[in-house]
């Protein structure tokens, strides 16, 4: 089963900053689309931000519109997101996936078909 591997979670204070890198296996995925997704406790899981495959297009929720930043490597295989001045309502479990596609705006969680096994974010106040 490919999966996609995150990394950089951790516990910060409100106001910090943290860098997760999502590492996919092989070529296979940078030409697709590619998100980012976090699942709080006893909440849904819930869409964060989004890179077109060419990487010129982005997408943000609007919960986090100008304190995240979505990129990415291919030479890396590696899509990154990028979090400042985080609050405590940024604490979740964070996830990557890869869209089914290559452009366009950000599907729903079921138009995603590999996802990672998630990295833990804790914003403490």
């Amino acid at each position: 089963q490919v999966q996609l591997e995150e990394s950089g979670g951790g516990l910060v204070q409100a106001g910090g900053s943290l860098r997760l890198s999502c590492i996919a296996p092989g070529r296979m995925f940078n030409s697709y689309s590619m998100g980012w997704f976090r699942q709080a406790p006893g909440k849904e899981r819930e869409f964060v931000a989004a890179i077109s495959g060419s990487g010129t297009n982005t997408y943000y929720a609007d919960s986090v519109k100008g304190r995240f930043t979505i990129s990415r490597d291919t030479a890396k295989n590696a899509v990154y997101l990028q979090m400042n001045s985080l609050k405590p309502a940024d604490t979740a479990v964070y996830y990557c996936a890869r869209d089914t596609r290559v452009s366009g705006p950000p599907p729903e969680v079921a138009g995603y078909d590999y996802w990672g096994q998630g990295t833990q974010v804790t914003v403490s106040s």
